[in-house]
């Protein structure tokens, strides 16, 4: 069992560059694993304008030569362009329970070539580096490992492979997979020597959609490093206005029409709450538009993609943030908002609320519900107060040391049994 474990990492995106909790996520676990001596060699499609970590080696698949001519990589902007498109919501009406997803409408005609030309690419990284675990990080990079492994193989290197599943399809699509993405997952998590899930739900999911061995599913919730911080900023809108606010991206995963649905009748009761929605992504038109024909156009502020510091500001201007996610299989922002000082509620629906207890947990189709809570936490100055100060002591208990510890054991374990 060798001392520090050297790891060949695959994944899509990474900070500053990262379009979602991925990326987030990415950067937590690979600090947490360092610290506790894990060795990492993590490799992107394209690291143009990625900050030099001195923690980790970060290699760049698009300078690496393949049959010695370049691989000439075109920047994909997002980690998942896998999401339903304005397209798809009909002058009819949009309707998520009978929405026909369309391959060539969901994913863009260029990622799944991206894709493949990762994981031929990532056989030369497999065959000129050292290591004993790869780590795969969703579907995206899952062929990337089978093609690693394959070459670890042939040069004689018995090497686990570990896929990571922070999003399944089912999530994305909301139960309305695209089959070609259901098999790259699928065959991923068969030919993995272990499969991480980032909670119980995501576990039961695969159990249930994929056919995958219990045993060999390991739940490892994510987590955050806390910090406390001192910053006195007055926001102008705040001496008129309360806040709701909805991060994430606009797109039928996330629920941002749920969350309108629930303004509309937060803004019946009460004039004077407005709702900031940040975010990009392929519902946007569609949530404008049905913003305004809900009749509350002048009361939604539509903040768009915004830079972390921007989106904790966005937190720290909130009274209360809102996870309106008809799956989610986490749910970093829940742990970012606390750490801002900002209280939650969160869809039922998500892994976070299996760590987190100063919450409010809601189903998110439960729109009437959900705006009751939101007007108790908006006009009840005392529960407000506990909600956050109960949430700040709890997750000062939270560090991605924890995350990364499961993750070595997980490593070991599969080591030892290869090695036997």
């Amino acid at each position: 069992m060798p001392k520090n474990i050297k790891i060949l990492m695959f994944g899509w995106e990474f900070p500053p560059f990262n379009s979602g909790g991925l990326g987030t996520a990415c950067y937590g676990l690979t600090k947490g694993l360092v610290r506790n001596n894990v060795e990492i060699t993590f490799v992107l499609p394209s690291a143009s304008g990625i900050n030099n970590e001195n923690y980790m080696r970060v290699l760049n698949t698009a300078n690496i030569n393949l049959n010695k001519k370049k691989i000439k990589f075109k920047t994909i902007n997002s980690i998942l362009k896998p999401y339903i498109t304005s397209e798809a919501f009909t002058t009819g009406g949009y309707n998520l329970y009978e929405l026909e997803i369309d391959e060539g409408m969901i994913y863009g005609n260029d990622l799944f070539s991206e894709v493949m030309r990762y994981s031929q690419e990532a056989k030369i990284i497999a065959g000129s580096e050292n290591y004993d675990v790869i780590h795969c990080h969703d579907w995206l990079t899952f062929p990337c490992g089978i093609e690693a492994k394959k070459i670890a193989k042939m040069r004689g290197m018995n090497v686990p492979l570990i896929v990571h599943v922070h999003a399944t399809e089912f999530d994305r699509t909301a139960g309305h997979p695209n089959q070609t993405v259901y098999r790259i997952e699928k065959e991923g998590m068969l030919e993995a020597d272990a499969v991480i899930a980032v909670s119980n739900y995501t576990k039961n999911i695969i159990e249930k959609y994929y056919d995958i061995d219990p045993e060999k599913i390991h739940v490892v919730h994510n987590s955050i490093d806390y910090s406390s911080f001192h910053i006195n900023e007055e926001f102008k809108i705040k001496k008129y206005h309360k806040i709701v606010l909805f991060v994430g991206r606009m797109t039928i995963q996330k629920g941002p029409d749920h969350f309108l649905w629930v303004a509309k009748r937060i803004a019946d009761i009460d004039e004077n709450v407005r709702f900031i929605m940040v975010g990009s992504g392929d519902m946007f038109p569609f949530i404008v538009e049905e913003a305004a024909n809900l009749g509350i156009g002048d009361r939604v502020l539509f903040a768009d993609f915004l830079p972390p510091k921007d989106v904790e500001r966005a937190y720290r201007m909130a009274d209360v943030y809102v996870m309106t996610s008809i799956s989610e299989p986490f749910g970093l922002t829940a742990l970012e908002s606390i750490k801002n000082g900002t209280p939650v509620i969160i869809s039922k629906q998500s892994g976070v609320s299996e760590v987190l207890s100063n919450c409010i947990v809601v189903d998110f189709w439960d729109i009437n519900k959900m705006a009751e809570k939101i007007l108790s936490v908006l006009n009840d100055t005392e529960l407000r107060s506990r909600l956050i100060n109960n949430a700040i002591n709890e997750i000062k208990e939270f560090s991605w040391d924890k995350p990364a510890k499961k993750c070595i054991d997980i490593y070991r374990d599969v080591i030892s049994r290869y090695r036997i």
